[in-house]
């Protein structure tokens, strides 16, 4: 026993000296790009695994026809950055190899396809998973996911802390003994800041009056406790936005209660409740297919789908059925990111019609449905047509007039 125990004090004594590291890099790390200033945008695209290279090439294609211009004029260059396929990082043993990792840092921004991260137990070895890899290595700290659903009156924005909690920590627990084993959460105060202050900004800038922080400080005390603490501190920089403390069980109720989800604008989440609560509002929009995220950082950013590699899918001949939604989701998210505000206006436009209004073609994931590649024919057709606007418009006055708004 005392064995086991001297192993786990000096691996925590490792964990600690590690993450008070990060907390001097944070504070040193500089500011990114102004993109108006940048003469060609390098735009990596990653098409990752499962259906990855699927919703990738479709999502592309949108892109090309929506960016044309530029693409033809050399302001913007969609690199393809292959190497995150699971064959490729296993072949490396690290979650993103060097030169993969090397390649991502040379450009702007990143449109991320999913990545297969294998769970311990399974046929594969337990490399990190990709996304958190890349998150850290990148300092993605603002895991960004909005969720809109007009008819029902629901327009949500959910701002995870990226780089912290449970997941940067996740892979590096400990069997202290054959019977007990430990895993660790931690969290900064720089972390916490950043990631707060960002959504109050927000909230701000949209004419959003109160802040939902969603933590369970109830049971994890320290931890989640220091993040509400920073975020009555920060609240008071912003006037006229409220802080309100949320605990996530609740939250997880209430985002499918009809009378109360309408009223919620704006969250700001630890890591592990950001992860599972986006994800049950993404399934309120239509599915985890419909809906993109960006991970945001002082010097980079990935935009990206926020569902998995689905290999099951593949296995069952079943790929090209998947829906590229989330991913053209996130290609919305990083056309506005960059300063390119009109073209994320109308591919977000001509993605409310085809994914959510009109619905022509539907997609279910099988042969009964619309493929990936019908569903971006729908969308660079409804991009090309001369009235986008007006049958947007026309669909959300429809939608608000509807019985169902509010339900």
């Amino acid at each position: 026993m005392s064995e086991g125990i001297a192993r786990a004090v000096a691996h925590f004594a490792g964990l600690m000296r590690e993450q008070l590291e990060r907390v001097e890099r944070m504070k040193k790390r500089p500011r990114g790009p102004a993109f108006a200033e940048v003469s060609r945008l390098v735009i990596g695209v990653c098409p990752g695994d499962g259906i990855g290279p699927v919703i990738t090439r479709e999502t592309g294609r949108v892109l090309g026809v929506l960016l044309s211009s530029e693409l033809a004029s050399g302001r913007v260059e969609l690199r393809v950055i292959d190497g995150l396929t699971l064959e490729n990082r296993l072949a490396h043993g690290k979650a993103i190899p060097d030169p993969v990792l090397a390649a991502l840092k040379e450009c702007h921004v990143i449109l991320k396809a999913p990545t297969t991260t294998p769970e311990k137990g399974g046929p594969y070895p337990n490399i990190e998973s990709a996304n958190v890899a890349m998150r850290r290595e990148l300092d993605l700290f603002a895991n960004v996911r909005p969720v809109k659903v007009p008819q029902l009156g629901i327009d949500w924005v959910f701002f995870r802390e990226n780089t912290e909690g449970a997941y940067i920590l996740g892979s590096k627990g400990l069997m202290v003994s054959d019977e007990l084993g430990v895993d660790f959460t931690a969290v900064t105060r720089p972390g916490c800041e950043r990631i707060i202050r960002m959504a109050f900004e927000h909230a701000r800038a949209h004419g959003v009056d109160r802040v939902l922080g969603v933590t369970k400080a109830n049971v994890i005390k320290t931890t989640d406790g220091l993040f509400l603490e920073v975020g009555a501190h920060i609240a008071r920089e912003f006037p006229g936005i409220a802080w309100e403390s949320w605990y996530a069980d609740i939250v997880a109720a209430k985002l499918i209660d009809p009378k109360r989800r309408s009223t919620f604008r704006v969250f700001v989440l630890p890591n592990l409740y950001g992860d599972i609560l986006s994800d049950e509002a993404a399934e309120v929009q239509g599915g985890v297919g419909t809906a993109g995220s960006a991970n945001i950082g002082t010097e980079h950013a990935m935009f990206e789908a926020i569902h998995g590699s689905a290999p099951r899918m593949v296995q069952e001949g079943r790929g090209a059925y998947a829906d590229p939604s989330s991913l053209m989701r996130a290609a919305v998210m990083m056309l506005g990111h960059v300063g390119m505000s009109e073209a994320s206006a109308r591919l977000e436009k001509a993605l409310d019609l085809c994914g959510q209004f009109e619905r022509r073609l539907v997609i279910t994931g099988r042969a009964d449905g619309a493929t990936a590649e019908d569903f971006a024919d729908y969308v660079i057709a409804t991009l090309a047509s001369g009235d986008l606007d007006v049958r947007w418009q026309a669909a959300v006055d429809a939608a608000a007039g509807s019985p169902g708004k509010g339900e």
